[in-house]
This record gives C-alpha cells, sequence and structure tokens, in this order.
C-alpha cells in the first residue's frame, strides 16, 4: 500500500493553497501532518479524498486515482468533519449503516466495536440519543470509529484530539497505535497538538502556506520535536513593549 501525491497545486481564486511536488506514504507509517492555521493540511487531505478537485497533479492511492475510479473507497477510511455523520441518526444506527454498506455483518461489527469501549467510555452507545445531540467530543468519537470500523488500508483523521477531554485524548493516542499495529494500515493525522501528535507519528511532515517545508522519520531524526517547535516560535509574532 503506497499513497502518493504528485506535482499538486490547488487555488483557491489567485491564492495558491496546495503545492506538493511529490510525497509518498507506505505502509505501516502514521504520518503527523502539522502546520498553522491556513497551512493546507485540510486542503491536502480533501484533495486526497476527492472532496476538491487539483487544477494540477495526480493522487495515487494503492495506485488508484481517486479522481478516475471508485474502487479507492473500499480501502480508505477518514473522518475529517462532522459532515462526515449522518446525525440524525443514534450511533448504533449510524454503525449498522456503515457496516451494512460495506458488507459487515452484525456480529463481525460487534465484535470490531468491542476494542473501542474504553474509548468511548459509556457515552456513545446505549444511551438513545441522535448523534446531532451528542456533545462535540462524542460526535468525533462516533465518525473517528465509524472510519476505522471497516479496517482501511488508509486512515485520514483530521485533528482527532480536538473536543476530547485529556482522558479521551490518551485513549485516542492508543486507539491510534493499535490500529496501526494491528492492521499495517497508513495513518494520516493533522492536528495542532504536538506532542500528541509527534508522539504516536513514525514521521512528521510539516505543511506551511501548502508546501511541505520539514518530513522527518523519527527513527533517523532524533530531534524532530524541537526542530518543530522552533520553527513555531520563529512564527510567533514579536511583542513590543
Amino acid at each position: 500500500m503506497t499513497l502518493t501525491l504528485s506535482n499538486i497545486k490547488k487555488y483557491f481564486g489567485e491564492k495558491l493553497a496546495l503545492d506538493i511536488e511529490q510525497y509518498t506514504v507506505n505502509d505501516g507509517e502514521i504520518i503527523g501532518l502539522v502546520g498553522n492555521n491556513g497551512a493546507g493540511k485540510t486542503t491536502m487531505f480533501r484533495a486526497i479524498l476527492d472532496l476538491i478537485k487539483p487544477e494540477e497533479g495526480a493522487v495515487s492511492i494503492d495506485g488508484i486515482n481517486p479522481a478516475e475510479s471508485e474502487d479507492w473507497k473500499e480501502i480508505t477510511g477518514a473522518y475529517v468533519d462532522s459532515g462526515f455523520l449522518i446525525d440524525y441518526l443514534t450511533p448504533e444506527e449510524y454503525f449498522d449503516f456503515i457496516a451494512k454498506v460495506s458488507n459487515i455483518s452484525k456480529e463481525e461489527l460487534d465484535e470490531r466495536l468491542k476494542p473501542f469501549a474504553g474509548f468511548m467510555n459509556g457515552e456513545v452507545l446505549g444511551q438513545n440519543t441522535l448523534i446531532r445531540n451528542l456533545s462535540m467530543g462524542n460526535k468525533q468519537k462516533v465518525g473517528i470509529i465509524a472510519a476505522m470500523i471497516t479496517r482501511p488500508k488508509l486512515l485520514i483523521l483530521d485533528e482527532p484530539f480536538n473536543f476530547l477531554d485529556p482522558t479521551s485524548q490518551l485513549a485516542m493516542k492508543s486507539v491510534i497505535e493499535n490500529y496501526n499495529k494491528e492492521t499495517g494500515a497508513i495513518v494520516l493525522v493533522s492536528s495542532h497538538n504536538l506532542t500528541h501528535t509527534i508522539d504516536i507519528c513514525t514521521r512528521v511532515t510539516l505543511l506551511e502556506h501548502g508546501k511541505i517545508l520539514m518530513d522527518y522519520d523519527k527513527e533517523t531524526h532524533k530531534d524532530v520535536m524541537k526542530e518543530i517547535e522552533d520553527y513555531f516560535v520563529g512564527q510567533a509574532p514579536v511583542t513590543q513593549e
């Protein structure tokens, strides 16, 4: 399994929002995509998921161009925002829907949900509550779990730590790490939480103004956190006394 972005350019009006010459991710990698607001992280995810059309370049998911075939959807799971949810369903109904369209039996669905019990913390299932009436944190959990229960080879999570309390953030880290170990899937995570992101990722990519400025493998580059922090410190406005 390989994900490749080649010569991608995406404009919003006259602004070049994404400008990636070549970017490749291989089996088993957990990518931490970091950058300030407007860096292009979500735009990059949306380009991969064929939610927006780049003016130039192409995406390849395991050899499939999402702009030319639907086959990539069988091996890809994603949660970018609450627009991915069907919020007039309960979590149980939503998971059942995902299972049915993915040809997963009820028995298999129940088994696949078991590892998420701690992450849901008794606040998601059995509440007789529509998704739209859940807290933002619990909506986030539903979306993330739904993205994972089909066991995709490529998993994309945009700001998965958002809206989660500290206990759930720590559980989220374990969920991502365990999923990657069990499946060998590529996992792409974007987050403003540098500590959590760098902790779980095998590779960290810094994106700013739509361009990749840094791309470090943690195994071979031991000072990732310091270099990333130094970059952001350098971007901070100078306070005049």
